[in-house]
């Protein structure tokens, strides 16, 4: 074909624009003039707003053109390469000489706000490649062929803004609490290691969690939660029903003063915990008395340590034969079959065919444990007797779970390790915000 056809033509227009470069680059209001390579492998796309009649923003009196000013920005990547915009603003002056702006230049939000780095659409990239592809700010600044500080400078203050929004906990009815290492440096430096971390755990229409970090405060005790629950306002606090945790009085001490109508339950996967360690230390004690020693490879109880933390059904016939081996290589090992079986009954309150069977279960242990020759069961059983009301608050709630804060709580480490660390507190806060949902608007509810 000899002649160019299509676009090639129309680019070689200098009276009009090309729609179909304008649809590729997609800004709305502005037009392409030009692209071309850089000489670093990126492209650069220089573009304007068409001539259009212009009045002064303070007076309203129609400017006239002052010339233009060449805006350079970083926009979103293109087939894999960096882009910078060059956007060639109009620059107005006002002819009413009374009107105190003078001289002022074109403006589109929609493009980039003023002084800004990044186009408005390069910032929404980033912020999506950080939250939705577990990506590092270092790692979009190397996509975007620009600076660490460049990229964050830019998001930074979106996602404090959505932080702020106290719209985002609405809604709340089901509300988790976790302690969180955020450093593992002198406190001198970077201030209390631990931090507390508030989820929404609210089931959606169809009865599914969606956990959503609301917040991380700094330090660990109760005083810390029951504050931020002053904050969130009496609004706030009279909508959540169910406030799950894990067994440390500190938390449990704020629900009962803030959320005095909230049903409290202790998490299912830390009571098992209880138990399972409650095993562990009788076959230690049993350990110590039978030999006289810590455990070897080829102590009876040690070869069956794993086989003590796992649940029943799960044995196979090879496990459950190493068992009773174990067991009958001396009578004191009964004792920690007894303690084995115990907690077996722990687990199968959470396994039980209804929550009317499951709390009759319960029940029985609140009954029982308390009472036992084996001191280290007897001692669960009475850690259990004392948060008997939140152990059995998990029948009452449909089985209300710590599981989504431990989720989120494994996002936040996964992104603690893509970042190599953290040295900014509030920078940390927002960066786990956005990646565990905490600036999404809350889902709708049953």
């Amino acid at each position: 074909m000899s002649e160019p056809t299509g676009c090639a033509v129309r680019c070689h227009d200098d009276d009009c624009y090309c729609e179909r470069c304008d649809l590729l680059v997609g800004l709305d209001g502005l037009h392409v003039t030009g692209v071309e390579r850089d000489g670093g492998g990126g492209l650069r796309v220089t573009v304007e707003s068409a001539l259009a009649v212009m009045g002064c923003p303070a007076c309203g009196v129609v400017a006239s053109s002052h010339g233009r000013r060449t805006v350079r920005l970083v926009d979103a990547p293109s087939f894999g390469r960096p882009v910078e915009l060059r956007w060639r603003k109009r620059t107005w002056e006002c002819p009413e000489p009374s009107c105190p702006v003078g001289v002022f230049t074109e403006q589109d939000d929609r493009i980039a706000k003023p002084r800004a780095m990044l186009t408005a659409r390069a910032c929404s990239w980033a912020v999506h490649q950080i939250r939705r592809e577990h990506g590092s700010v270092s790692g979009v600044a190397r996509q975007l062929g620009t600076a660490w500080k460049t990229v964050w400078a830019s998001i930074q203050p979106i996602l404090a803004a959505a932080a702020k929004d106290e719209s985002r906990f609405a809604g709340v009815t089901t509300l988790g609490v976790d302690e969180h290492i955020w450093h593992h440096v002198s406190i001198k430096d970077r201030g209390p290691k631990e931090l507390t971390g508030m989820v929404d755990l609210t089931r959606d229409k169809h009865g599914r969690t969606h956990a959503r970090l609301l917040d991380l405060v700094p330090g660990r005790s109760g005083t810390v939660y029951k504050d931020w629950l002053k904050e969130r306002g009496d609004t706030f606090r009279a909508h959540v029903q169910v406030a799950t945790l894990d067994p440390f009085r500190g938390y449990k001490n704020a629900i009962d003063d803030q959320l005095a109508d909230a049903t409290a339950v202790l998490d299912a996967f830390h009571v098992v915990k209880l138990a399972t360690q409650s095993v562990d230390e009788v076959r230690r004690r049993v350990q110590q008395d039978t030999l006289g020693h810590r455990g070897m490879k080829n102590d009876p109880l040690y070869k069956i340590r794993t086989i003590l933390r796992s649940g029943a059904e799960n044995l196979t016939l090879r496990q459950q034969h190493r068992l009773a081996e174990a067991i009958a290589a001396d009578q004191r090992h009964e004792e920690v079959h007894v303690a084995w079986q115990c907690a077996q009954r722990v687990r199968d309150v959470y396994h039980a065919a209804d929550p009317a069977t499951g709390r009759a279960l319960a029940e029985k242990i609140l009954a029982s444990f308390p009472s036992c020759p084996i001191p280290e069961i007897a001692r669960l059983g009475r850690t259990l007797k004392q948060w008997a009301d939140a152990f059995l608050g998990y029948f009452r709630t449909g089985g209300a779970n710590n599981g989504g804060t431990e989720a989120v709580n494994g996002l936040i480490e996964l992104h603690r390790r893509i970042a190599r660390g953290f040295r900014n507190r509030e920078n940390y806060r927002l960066r786990m915000l956005l990646v565990a949902g905490g600036l999404d608007q809350p889902p709708p509810q049953v």
